[in-house]
Parts: C-alpha cells; structure tokens; sequence
C-alpha cells in the first residue's frame, strides 16, 4: 500500500528544549523516504518514530546552520553501519561543499553505501523520478539557504458514467487507459485530470518569492514559524517568519494542509501560533508540529 506522509522528528529552532529535539523531518513518498534537515539527535529521533536507514533514499538539507545539518553526521555514519542496499542522494547548496564533506567524514567509519552527492546551485529541478519531480528554490536567510518542493505528474481519473456511455468498460478500461484511445473513443472523452499532489519543505527565510513559488498550490507546506508577530522585527533581522506570515503564505498560495514548525524556545504556548496563524486568516487545516507526530498527505479531491 502507498504511503504519503510526514514524520516530525524534532521541531526546535536553533537550541533543542526539554521536549523539542532539533530539526529533522522524514516525508515518506509512496516507496521512497526523503530526510529533510537533520539536526542533531536525528538518529535517535528516527529510532523513536519506527524510521530505519533502510527507509531513507534522499537527504535534503536547506542551509548549514548545525540545527539543520548537524545529525547528517550520525545518519550518514548509520546508513554505513547498516549497508543500506540502494544508492542514496544528498541535495544541499554547493556553497556548503566543505561542511556537507566534513560531516559526511566527521570520525572515522567503514563506507559501504554509494552516497551520491547533488548539491544545488540554482532554482529549478533536482530530480525527476516517476513518481515526482524533486525543485529547489533559493530563499532568503543570512546564509545561502533552498527549500524544496515535490510535484507528481497529472494523472487522470476514469469517469464511470462516460464510460457507460461510450459502452468502455472491462478490460477495455485498462486498454484505452495504455493506448489513449479505442474504436473511436478517446482517454479524454471518458475521463478527467487528476492534478498530481505537492508538498513544500521551507525552512529559515524572510517572505522573498522563493517562498511563494515553493507554496503554490500545496497540498501539504511544512513551513518555519519561528517568531510571533510581536517580534517580527527580530524575525525579519534574523532571516526568520512569524506564525502570520507564514499562514498569509499559505492562504494565499491555496495551501490545504499547513503545518507549523521551528519554533523559538522563547515561547512556552505552542497554541498561540495557531491563534496568530488563524487570526492572519488561514482558514485550510492546520497543525502545529511537535516531535513524533505525523501528517498524512491531504487525499486528493
């Protein structure tokens, strides 16, 4: 059975608290497992969500700064020590070759799984797999950081009752579906497209275009709130968003499920984010994001 989801293994921005573990979330993808930002005590994180080395195929890391790169370290080390049986890719910004080298060789170990290194340099795809198309696009932080985005190609969706009335039915549902037309009857008479579904990863940026492109029409946008509005100011210095922002985003890209994280530990109630992010008008479902939870794929409609 196909699985789309997300799993949060830690939701703490720069230091992690008592209940909030560094950064690192795993997006499964149908048979493929994509790490994104993992901070230290990922490894451990992975343990405690069922998530095994054997489960990753992709790691994408937006910028290194250590609450976001610092367990690539111990999962690339893991994924050695467990011989990981399929080649494994790494997306992360060119500009940070020498720190993706050094912790990808931080202590000594045994190497036995082809990591292939993909850094990034531009806006644009990564990747196009059958199953989704892999897009980077640069945002705005002090130091080079990309959020990344997945798109499935359309499909389309049979419509039982053009079917019935062109009299396609049986096994050659499935022939006109391959062939894209029979006696006459065309895939388009008899059916509908199926927009493919989108997931946005954006991690520490100020509001730049970057972050629009990377939110349009998702189905499911996993985005920082660091700040809220009452220290958008400190946001905007530090290169960060506040819960509102974040949420004008979404509602404005048409984002369906928006899910909060890369929370402050200035702040003691995670209940006000979801306050300031309704009350800035996002009106989609919405999740403030805490260690070990997960979030399915919005179905498609």
């Amino acid at each position: 059975m196909s699985v789309r989801e997300l799993v949060v293994l830690g939701t703490a921005s720069q230091v992690p608290t008592r209940h909030r573990n560094h950064n690192g979330y795993l997006l499964r993808w149908d048979g493929e497992g994509i790490l994104f930002d993992p901070g230290e005590g990922t490894q451990r994180q992975m343990l405690r969500a069922g998530v095994a080395a054997h489960d990753l195929n992709r790691i994408c890391v937006t910028h290194f700064h250590g609450d976001h790169s610092l367990g690539l370290a111990g999962v690339i080390q893991r994924i050695n020590l467990d011989k990981v049986p399929h080649e494994i890719t790494a997306h992360y910004p060119r500009s940070g070759q020498r720190f993706f080298h050094r912790l990808r060789y931080a202590t000594a170990y045994r190497e036995t799984v082809g990591i292939t290194e993909a850094p990034v340099a531009s806006d644009g795809p990564l990747a196009r797999t059958g199953a989704y198309t892999l897009e980077a696009r640069k945002l705005s932080h002090p130091v080079e950081s990309y959020g990344y985005r997945i798109v499935e190609p359309d499909g389309r969706r049979m419509l039982p009752e053009r079917l019935a009335a062109h009299g396609v039915k049986g096994p050659d549902i499935g022939r006109i579906q391959r062939e894209g037309s029979l006696g006459g009857v065309s895939l388009e008479d008899v059916s509908e497209v199926r927009r493919g579904q989108r997931f946005a990863f954006v991690m520490d940026t100020r509001l730049c275009d970057g972050v629009y492109a990377l939110a349009e029409g998702c189905d499911l946008l996993v985005i920082e709130s660091t700040f809220l509005d009452e220290d958008e100011e400190l946001a905007v210095e530090h290169g960060h968003l506040t819960a509102a922002q974040a949420a004008r985003v979404a509602q404005e890209s048409g984002v369906r499920h928006l899910v909060l994280t890369h929370f402050s530990q200035r702040y003691t109630d995670p209940d006000e984010f979801e306050r300031q992010a309704r009350a800035a008008g996002y009106d989609g479902e919405l999740t403030v994001a805490h260690d070990l939870l997960r979030v399915p794929v919005p179905k498609r409609r």
